[in-house]
C-alpha cells in the first residue's frame, strides 16, 4: 500500500479548518479516537448500561425499516440479494435484548418466550415472514435521523437531540445523519458510497477493511447501469478466484482497521470498504457532498468523462505491456518527448540511455550489410524473418537465414495471412523480440530488414503483426527517435517506408493497430471500472 494512502489515526479531534484543508482533501481515510464520547448518545445508549430499554421507551413505537437477509450474518447490499421489510423499533429492541440476557443461545430463548405473541412482517414483494424464528437475520441498516434529500423518510427523528455534529464538520451541508444497529455478529458486503462518511461508534465495536478507488479493478464492481453500481461482484465467503482471478490481489491494496466505541472513520467518497460488526453494536454515520463533486459544472461532465477514460486507457495500455512506465522512461520524456504515448518498461528491460547520438550516414548510403550486426541484433533478425515467413503463407518455400550467410534478396509474395489478435507480450514472439531489442539494436534490425528483405518487412507491418505488436513497434520508434539526430531520424524512415509500395497502406496500418490495441486497452477499462463487458452496449442507435 502506498505510504499516502494509508490510513491515519488522530488522537485530538481536528478544528473544521485543519480537516477542511488537511484531511479531506487528500481523501484518505482517517481514524479519530473519542470523537463521539461526549455525546449525549455514548452514554444513553449503551447497551451493558439500560441503553436498550432507554431506546425503546425513546423510540419504541417509531416503525423502521429493516434489511432482510437469508445469507446472514452476511449481508449484500446488492436488491436482488435482501429484502426491506418494516417493523416496531421495538420489536427489533427485543431481539436485542433477549442476545443480551442469554447470550448466543438467544434466538432459540425468545422464540420460546414470545411463541405465543409472533410477529409476522410483510416483505416489499408482499411475502410473510415469520421474523423472530430467525431475528439474526435483521439488521437496521441506514436507517434516517437526518435526511436534507427527503424529509419524509426520516423515521428516527427523535434520536437527534442525543446527537451531536462533530466540530470538524461544521459548515458541511449534510445529506442524511443514519442509524446502523445489529443484534447479532454482521458482515456488511464490500461497496463504495457517493459521498464523504463519518463513521461514529457509539456502542460495540466494527471491523473495517478499506481499498482505494484504484483497487476497483481487483474488486469486480458490478455493472454502472445496474441498480446496486457501487457493490463490488466479489461474495465475503469463498470467492471463486477462477471466476475472479484478479481478486488474488485484493489484499495487497487494502487495509484494515478496528473501531472501538467513542471512535469514528472518515470514508472518503469511491473508497471500497466491508464492515463487521460485533454482536449489538450501535453506530450512527454522517453524510456529506464532498467540494470536488460539489464544485463539479454538469456542462463539463462529458469533458471529465473523457478526459479520465482517455487517462485510465493509457494507465491500462502501459499495464498490458507488463510494468508501468519505468524511471529512465520519465527521464526521456522529460528531455522533449512531444508522444502522446508513454513509454513502458518490461521484464526488467529500461531504456538503455549509454547509445547517444549515433550516425546512420555510412550505413544508409552504402546498404546495410548483416555483417555489420551484432550477434544478438543478427540474432533477433533472424528470428523475426523466420517468424514473418510463419505467420503468412508464402507462394514458394523460403530457404533458412544462416546465422553466418546472410541471404538477400526475395522474390516471394504473400498469398494468404495468418490473423493474430494478441494482447500480450509473453504470448507474442513478434511483439516480444521487438520490444527486447534496446534503440541502437532497434534501429541496426530495422535497417539491415529494409536493405536486405525489403518484401519481409512489408510483409511484418502489414501482415504479421499484431495490435499489440504495433504498439510495440511505434513505442520503439518513439524512444530510438529521442536517441538519434533529426537528420538520421528522417534517413532512418526514408529508408524504412521506401519498402512499401504504398506508403499510405502502411500508415493505415500502424493507425489501424494502434487503434484497436487501444481499444482493447478501453474495453478492459469498462470491465475493470464499470463493470460493463460487452463494447456493443456503446454502438450508437441508428436514430
Amino acid at each position: 500500500m502506498e505510504e499516502s494512502l494509508q490510513i491515519r489515526r488522530f488522537e485530538l479531534i481536528p478544528s473544521a479548518e485543519e480537516f477542511a484543508s488537511r484531511i479531506e482533501p487528500k481523501n484518505v481515510p482517517a481514524v479519530f479516537s473519542g470523537c463521539v464520547e461526549d455525546w449525549k448518545a455514548f452514554s444513553k445508549w449503551n447497551v451493558t448500561n439500560g441503553g436498550l430499554d432507554y431506546l425503546q421507551e425513546l423510540a419504541g413505537s417509531s416503525l423502521v425499516e429493516a434489511m432482510l437477509s437469508r445469507s446472514a450474518p452476511v449481508f449484500y447490499g446488492d436488491i436482488r440479494s435482501h429484502e426491506r421489510v418494516a417493523l416496531p423499533f421495538s420489536t427489533f429492541i427485543g431481539y436485542c435484548k433477549d442476545l443480551l440476557k442469554n447470550g448466543d443461545d438467544g434466538q432459540d430463548s425468545f422464540s420460546q418466550l414470545r411463541k405465543q405473541e409472533s410477529v409476522e412482517l410483510v416483505t416489499q414483494n408482499g411475502d410473510s415472514i415469520n421474523v423472530e424464528e430467525h431475528p439474526h437475520q435483521i439488521y437496521l441498516a441506514q436507517v434516517p435521523i437526518v435526511n436534507s434529500e427527503n424529509e419524509e423518510k426520516v423515521l428516527l427523528e427523535c434520536l437527534r437531540d442525543d446527537i451531536e455534529t462533530p466540530t470538524f464538520l461544521e459548515g458541511k451541508v449534510l445529506a442524511s445523519v443514519n442509524l446502523w444497529m445489529n443484534n447479532a455478529r454482521t458482515r456488511s458486503s464490500t461497496h463504495y458510497d457517493p459521498h464523504h462518511n463519518l463513521l461514529c461508534i457509539i456502542s460495540g465495536c466494527k471491523q473495517v477493511v478499506l481499498w482505494p478507488p484504484s483497487a476497483c479493478p481487483y474488486l469486480y464492481p458490478l455493472p454502472l447501469y445496474g441498480e446496486a453500481s457501487n457493490h463490488s461482484a466479489i461474495p465475503l465467503e469463498n470467492p471463486n478466484f477462477d471466476l475472479y482471478p484478479r481478486a488474488k490481489s485484493i489484499d495487497e491494496y487494502s487495509q484494515k482497521v478496528t473501531l472501538q466505541a467513542g471512535d469514528a472513520l472518515f470514508i472518503p467518497e469511491g473508497w471500497f470498504h466491508q464492515v463487521d460488526s460485533g454482536d449489538l453494536t450501535i453506530a450512527v454515520n454522517f453524510w456529506w457532498r464532498s467540494d470536488m463533486m460539489s464544485h463539479m459544472l454538469e456542462h463539463m461532465d462529458a469533458y471529465y468523462l473523457r478526459r479520465i477514460l482517455k487517462r485510465l486507457t493509457d494507465k491500462e495500455m502501459d499495464r498490458m505491456f507488463c510494468t508501468p512506465s519505468t524511471t529512465v522512461d520519465q527521464k526521456v520524456n522529460d528531455a522533449g518527448a512531444q508522444s502522446s504515448n508513454r513509454n513502458a518498461g518490461c521484464s526488467g528491460q529500461d531504456l538503455d540511455l549509454s547509445h547517444q547520438t549515433v550516425s546512420a550516414k555510412g550505413n544508409l548510403e552504402q546498404g546495410f550489410s548483416l555483417h555489420e550486426l551484432e550477434p544478438d541484433a543478427l540474432r533477433s533478425l533472424h528470428e523475426l524473418v523466420s517468424l514473418v515467413h510463419d505467420r503468412v503463407n508464402w507462394s514458394q518455400p523460403v530457404g533458412n537465414i544462416s546465422m553466418d550467410q546472410p541471404v538477400s534478396g526475395e522474390e516471394h509474395e504473400v498469398k494468404d495471412i495468418i490473423n493474430t489478435d494478441l494482447f500480450n507480450l509473453d504470448e507474442d514472439p513478434i511483439a516480444k523480440i521487438v520490444w527486447g531489442l534496446e534503440s541502437h539494436a532497434f534501429r541496426s534490425v530495422f535497417l539491415a530488414l529494409a536493405h536486405n528483405f525489403p518484401r519481409t518487412l512489408e510483409a511484418f507491418l502489414l501482415h504479421a503483426l499484431s495490435p499489440l505488436g504495433v504498439e510495440v513497434l511505434t513505442r520503439k520508434f518513439e524512444q530510438m527517435d529521442q536517441m538519434i539526430s533529426p537528420e538520421d531520424r528522417s534517413q532512418f524512415y526514408q529508408k524504412f517506408y521506401s519498402v512499401f509500395d504504398n506508403q499510405f497502406a502502411a500508415m493505415d496500418a500502424l493507425l489501424n493497430g494502434k487503434e484497436s490495441f487501444a481499444c482493447q486497452a478501453f474495453n478492459n477499462v469498462l470491465v475493470q471500472y464499470l463493470g460493463v463487458n460487452n463494447l456493443d452496449l456503446l454502438k450508437p442507435s441508428a436514430e
